[in-house]
């Protein structure tokens, strides 16, 4: 869990929408959170050497070289899921691999994907912060309130990580504010439990100016 979520309320001990134990939480000054042995980089420095990586490692791993020679191995592979459901790019978006996820939609891959517990690109790159990833993925017209299996929404994931510039770009792009997960929460509540003065002073003024839009409108 983030450093940041470290002053969250008792009641949101069980709360559902934890991060992932399969997914990194590499970006921008957030804490790595933990790796499948087979993708952490870190303690397996020889990793990158192995031969006959995946198309799912090598879109993770950023390969992107690699990648493309792997693809043109036979059809459909850009799109091919893994055991959870996890295509190549929901793995390049879980890991903010930017240029990957970029050149796997020019490649043919699918940005409205759902793995296996509904998981998709947009909620994994919310939940890393990667707002550049998931502009390029609204730009394709992607379910901006998908919920997954506990009903988690992008916005959740990134209110939840105090991702504020991803925030930012969720509700210009449309998300839902009134969307709940599972537990109850909507995406203020959830700023307000953990604490996230930034993430609530934009809700609020987003709240602020589509009630001024309302009132122009009458």
């Amino acid at each position: 869990m983030d450093s940041q979520s470290g002053g969250e309320a008792p009641a949101l001990d069980g709360f559902p929408l934890k991060h992932s134990n399969t997914l990194t939480n590499r970006q921008r000054g957030n804490e790595v959170s933990a790796l499948p042995a087979t993708l952490d980089r870190n303690s397996f420095p020889m990793f990158l050497s192995l031969p006959a990586l995946s198309i799912h490692q090598l879109a993770a791993q950023g390969e992107l070289v690699q990648l493309k020679e792997h693809l043109k191995k036979g059809e459909n592979l850009v799109n091919k899921p893994d055991e959870r459901g996890f295509t190549p790019l929901i793995w390049a978006a879980a890991f903010g691999e930017i240029e990957t996820v970029r050149h796997l939609l020019e490649w043919g891959a699918d940005p409205h994907a759902l793995a296996k517990e509904r998981e998709s690109a947009l909620a994994l790159a919310s939940m890393g912060g990667y707002t550049d990833i998931v502009t390029l993925l609204l730009d394709r017209d992607v379910d901006i309130n998908t919920y997954d299996w506990n009903g988690g929404t992008p916005l959740l994931y990134a209110v939840r990580g105090n991702h504020v510039k991803c925030v930012e770009a969720l509700l210009a792009g449309g998300a839902d504010l009134t969307e709940e997960a599972d537990s109850g929460y909507t995406p203020m509540d959830l700023a307000v439990a953990l604490g996230h003065k930034k993430v609530q002073q934009v809700i609020e003024s987003h709240i602020l100016k589509l009630f001024r839009n309302k009132r122009r409108k009458k």
